[in-house]
């Protein structure tokens, strides 16, 4: 990732008021971009973007990527040079509850956004943001690579993999011209674990849970402590959203492909490991059990990403081990019940973690 890069680049992103956005958008801002952002109201409450005041350095835009004449009409307004697409329904168990709206969001929303790219002229890179549970999970111990199959069990996990198919579907029918010329639009996918970090309070998830017990004194429930994950700080892949952008800005079709953005592979650990080292970071009031005989929808048990592609093509690696993404995410919310200024703590972190990356 190059900081100077983004210095008075015209960025559209959608989904800027949720968790991965908000700390996205306060990257960009920090690196002098140009930024618009189009999504909904934030999704939770509390939430970073309006505890972080992140829509005090953008021009941000409340609306629907269900509603394709407003998606496009804020884009044509905004002229970017890139879009990044986080818009989407990113939770399991609410894909259960929830199915034709989290297709509708994550396939058809995903279908806007393409086809207001294809008529807004100018835009030279798109990032569509996937997921991890898009591939077809064979519970493997190995990581998926970028060329194997689309699946997904439940709703959220199978919309992705749909979005992932709209996305090489419309970068064939309808991007192919996409070249090294400046006149060419050039468009991948990025498909990362689960993220951690400060700010988080959506519902069934597990960080944002265990947050929630330990600072109100509660104990945590953990109903799947084996369930292993690809853990990660969401600050990793956001540099690797953006060193993509780069690419696909300078470069064009080179990197118009699927990526993965995942941790080391010692760094995927199963919940219970997790939940037990929070506890340490947090201190002696911390305590969790596992509930035993809970009811629960299918959830995968084992998912890892395999990130030789990006380490070799992009040169990016992780910077953070476990550990340290969960202290990151700890002293986060630590600052923020001392009463802190959270977007104070929000641009510190990042600034700290660009130092670390030579940026």
């Amino acid at each position: 990732m190059t900081p100077s890069f983004w210095s008075g680049k015209r960025v559209f992103l959608t989904g800027h008021t949720g968790f991965k956005g908000s700390w996205m958008s306060l990257w960009l801002q920090q690196l002098g971009a140009e930024l618009t952002g189009f999504a909904l109201t934030p999704p939770t409450t509390p939430n970073l973007f309006e505890e972080a005041r992140v829509a005090e350095g953008m021009h941000s835009v409340l609306g629907d990527i269900r509603d394709f004449d407003a998606l496009k009409q804020s884009m044509m307004a905004a002229q970017p040079d890139i879009v990044i697409h986080m818009a989407a329904q990113p939770l399991v168990l609410y894909s259960y509850q929830n199915p034709v709206e989290t297709y509708a969001t994550n396939v058809m929303g995903t279908v806007h956004l393409l086809e207001a790219v294809r008529q807004v002229a100018g835009i030279r890179a798109v990032v569509n943001i996937t997921t991890d549970k898009c591939y077809e999970n064979r519970e493997w111990v190995w990581g998926y690579r970028e060329n194997e199959p689309m699946g997904g069990h439940d709703p959220y996990s199978n919309s992705k993999g749909c979005a992932e198919l709209v996305t090489s579907a419309y970068r064939s029918s309808f991007f192919q011209a996409a070249t090294d010329s400046s006149s060419s639009c050039a468009i991948a996918s990025a498909r990362a674990g689960n993220v951690i970090g400060g700010g988080d309070w959506a519902s069934d998830r597990l960080i944002p849970d265990i947050l929630r017990a330990f600072e109100t004194r509660q104990t945590v429930q953990i109903r799947n402590p084996h369930a292993t994950r690809p853990w990660q700080h969401v600050l990793e892949p956001l540099r690797g959203y953006c060193t993509l952008a780069e690419r696909l800005y300078q470069q064009g079709a080179a990197y118009a492909e699927g990526w993965n953005f995942g941790p080391r592979a010692e760094d995927a650990q199963p919940v219970g490991w997790i939940v037990q080292h929070m506890a340490e970071l947090w201190g002696p009031t911390a305590q969790w059990v596992v509930t035993e005989n809970q009811p629960r929808q299918h959830e995968a048990n084992s998912l890892k990403l395999d990130i030789a592609k990006a380490r070799s093509r992009l040169g990016w690696n992780p910077s953070l081990d476990l550990t340290q993404a969960l202290r990151l995410t700890v002293d986060w919310a630590r600052q923020r019940q001392a009463g802190k200024d959270v977007r104070q703590t929000t641009l510190a972190q990042i600034a700290a973690y660009q130092t670390l990356n030579h940026g």
